[in-house]
């Protein structure tokens, strides 16, 4: 199909929620991929942080398409090797002890807050179900997640949300205030992505933790885009020595198919009986082996450490690029604040330029694949070097 044939079908066939640049991928290795015309792309968005091994890994797409010739479904009312042996590994990655498969960082972060409120009811009985969230956070799409989103931007037009929700500043004073004998957990990003690349304090979250320890408020940690090697470690929060009581994973954990994750410590492996949640694709066995092929390799000590340098790399490099005011973040999830243009039109610049690159408020939000290699590094920098010049004024 040519390029005006496709724009025309999403056009025509697709509703239009999503807001697309003029190019459509068709095929790439690692993080270059082409266009219909040829047209070659460096990728620093690894499709906002899905593709960590890169686009068509033969080691990844090898393990789906043997699983997929084996057995591609089944209900989870049977048991699933391959969903066990992924489960293992990331349970064993994380520091966890018991896991549950969906379909999206929205899906994991809703059966989050379902075990919050379950735990809570179970130990205390009714009317202690608020979940107490950050402003700026970002948690999902659906009409739950939207209420557990700090961001009343994103809450318009689409009222009435779920009930049980406030909003505190990602500082103890603020968070104390919004707890109340209704609360029964804290949710928190350790970086705010979708608002805008900020990570949080080190000693405000290890306040939080003990807080939470304290009055036996469940830590719910939302890892869909930090998690899975992203900042350097295998979930964030691992730099920040403390144990959530329930993590939520996505994004990157499929290596490009959708799955969502919801992870659980001791005191909550028991929360959930038979019938109490479920997913019919959650676990699907296809999913897992992409799963398992990249736990396999991303939970190594060898490949984080990789991560960390080219991270450090590549934030060195931003902050000497010209337009650039300030760059944050950790690992390789960082936002380079232009000190003139708006990021949108920058970003327009880039793709234009041939290189694939995000925003998220002030900042040009970078998320490139774990696997990036040095070579595609310089290649994508070259090409933003010359747009953000264009851009200074």
């Amino acid at each position: 199909m040519q390029f005006a044939e496709i724009q025309e079908g999403d056009s025509r066939y697709i509703m239009h929620a999503y807001g697309r640049f003029p190019a459509a991928l068709v095929k790439g290795k690692n993080a270059t991929a082409w266009d219909t015309k040829g047209k070659k792309y460096i990728d620093f968005t690894s499709g906002i942080g899905v593709n960590c091994l890169g686009y068509s890994d033969p080691q990844w797409a090898a393990a789906v398409a043997a699983q997929a010739a084996q057995i591609q479904h089944l209900s989870n009312l049977y048991y699933s090797p391959v969903t066990v042996k992924a489960a293992k590994a990331l349970c064993e990655a994380a520091g966890m002890q018991r896991v549950f498969f969906g379909n999206s960082g929205a899906e994991a972060n809703e059966c989050a807050i379902k075990i919050a409120r379950k735990y809570s009811a179970d130990k205390y009985g009714e009317g202690r179900s608020q979940v107490v969230t950050l402003q700026n956070s970002f948690h999902g799409r659906t009409v739950t997640t939207l209420a557990a989103t700090g961001q009343r931007v994103f809450h318009e037009k689409f009222l009435p949300l779920t009930e049980g929700f406030a909003y505190a500043e990602p500082k103890m004073e603020s968070v104390r205030g919004a707890v109340n004998a209704h609360t029964c957990a804290v949710l928190i990003e350790l970086i705010q992505g979708e608002g805008g690349v900020h990570p949080m304090e080190k000693q405000f979250v290890q306040d939080l933790a003990a807080f939470c320890a304290q009055k036996d408020l469940l830590l719910l940690i939302d890892e869909v885009q930090t998690g899975i090697g992203r900042t350097g470690s295998f979930f964030c929060y691992q730099q920040y020595g403390i144990t959530p009581d329930v993590v939520s994973a996505a994004k990157a954990l499929g290596g490009g198919l959708p799955i969502g994750a919801c992870l659980v410590g001791s005191k909550c492996a028991q929360v959930f009986a038979p019938g109490d949640h479920g997913s019919t694709f959650g676990g699907n066995p296809v999913v897992c082996a992409g799963a398992l092929e990249v736990l396999s390799r991303v939970a190594q000590p060898a490949f984080l450490e990789d991560v960390r340098k080219k991270g450090a790399y590549l934030r060195s490099e931003l902050e000497k690029l010209p337009n650039v005011e300030s760059v944050r973040g950790l690992g390789m999830m960082l936002g380079a604040k232009p000190a003139a243009g708006e990021p949108g039109k920058i970003a327009a610049a880039c793709v234009d330029a041939g290189l694939l690159v995000l925003t998220a408020k002030d900042v040009l939000r970078f998320l490139p694949p774990l696997t990036i290699s040095k070579a595609e590094m310089d290649e994508g920098l070259a090409i933003l070097r010359q747009v953000l010049q264009g851009f200074a004024g």
